[in-house]
């Protein structure tokens, strides 16, 4: 598992953490909101680790260390364990039902928490998705948040924190995960995942700080299958007859649950388009290896043009969210991009 030096991004959540840790004041709960992918788990893990981390807790005992020196070493025997998921006293809560977690999962969790640790300071719980408790499954939760174990450390992972209860955000350290700049997000797919520049950098644009979205997407030959038809459809849309389109919106109708993806899409090539327009700067556009193709679209479309297409591909979201006929929705977007 990785340390807080492994983690891409979040430098403002990683100071709170390792401040925490190098000070002695540590939470009895914190609660990091992001979403889906955002590295919520990672820097559960990465703060779990490095608060039981024998090596880091001996300097500690023998002195302050600055926070920027706060991190697990990764080879003491709490650390080892960790790397194969065996330290007792590192616990994800795993909840009987996927679609909810109910209050006799918390419970038992508030059971487990009265047993002291093993062989370690703490008892760190790592709760994912707690955006799924029930109000009553939180209710259950508050007593412990409130009178917990001198040991016990609670890190609640969630990618809404408007589904928690407002005494529950109270009661926690409650850090958000900011989105991690594009430049990071590409340097790491790069340099971690030999993902080629091209790909790397059409990645960190769509996954919009997203690192673990980032990562799915460069990685994944069903994303490339879907880049290269969509560059298809962005580059010959303006010759297209009405019946081509519509062979293209029931190609799209098939494969429904990309069309969102596909749209992201859309709005990237279109900026780009308007930014070339504007600038002729080929190294500040998104699809540099179409820069030519860019640079077609840029010449036959008005910035008014351009700026309509943007607007109609933001509408079309807000319809397909809505429910609003798909290929209706569809055929009124394609018409406007082949028009403008």
């Amino acid at each position: 598992m990785p340390g807080f030096r492994d983690i891409i991004g979040h430098e403002s959540t990683k100071d709170h953490l390792k401040t925490a840790i190098a000070s002695g004041h540590v939470s009895h709960a914190y609660l990091l909101t992001g979403d889906k992918g955002m590295g919520k788990k990672t820097l559960a893990l990465a703060f779990a680790k490095a608060l039981q981390c024998e090596n880091l807790q001996e300097k500690l005992s023998e002195g302050s260390l600055p926070p920027s020196k706060i991190d697990s070493c990764g080879e003491c025997r709490s650390c080892r364990q960790e790397e194969t998921n065996n330290q007792p006293d590192i616990i994800t809560w795993r909840y009987k039902k996927e679609a909810s977690i109910s209050v006799d999962d918390v419970r038992d969790l508030v059971s487990d928490i009265q047993i002291k640790p093993y062989a370690s300071r703490y008892k760190v719980y790592i709760l994912p998705d707690v955006q799924k408790m029930t109000r009553e499954a939180q209710n259950a939760l508050l007593k412990t948040l409130e009178e917990p174990p001198e040991y016990a450390v609670l890190i609640l992972l969630t990618t809404s924190r408007d589904a928690m209860i407002e005494t529950i955000l109270s009661r926690c350290i409650v850090l958000p995960l900011r989105p991690v700049k594009d430049g990071q997000v590409r340097k790491y797919l790069m340099e971690r995942h030999g993902i080629p520049d091209f790909q790397a950098e059409v990645g960190a644009a769509f996954a919009q700080g997203n690192i673990g979205r980032a990562k799915d997407l460069a990685t994944s030959p069903d994303f490339q299958t879907m880049l290269e038809r969509t560059i298809q459809i962005l580059t010959h849309i303006r010759e297209w007859k009405v019946a081509d389109i519509l062979l293209l919106i029931r190609d799209l109708n098939a494969k429904k649950d990309e069309i969102y993806d596909v749209l992201d899409l859309f709005t990237i090539w279109y900026r780009d388009v308007l930014y070339f327009k504007a600038t002729s700067d080929a190294d500040g556009i998104i699809f540099r290896e179409h820069v030519v193709q860019v640079r077609e679209a840029a010449q036959k479309s008005s910035y008014d043009g351009v700026q309509t297409i943007i607007d109609a591909i933001r509408t079309a979201k807000t319809r397909l969210h809505a429910n609003v006929s798909f290929d209706l929705t569809m055929e009124l977007l394609l018409l406007t991009m082949k028009e403008n």
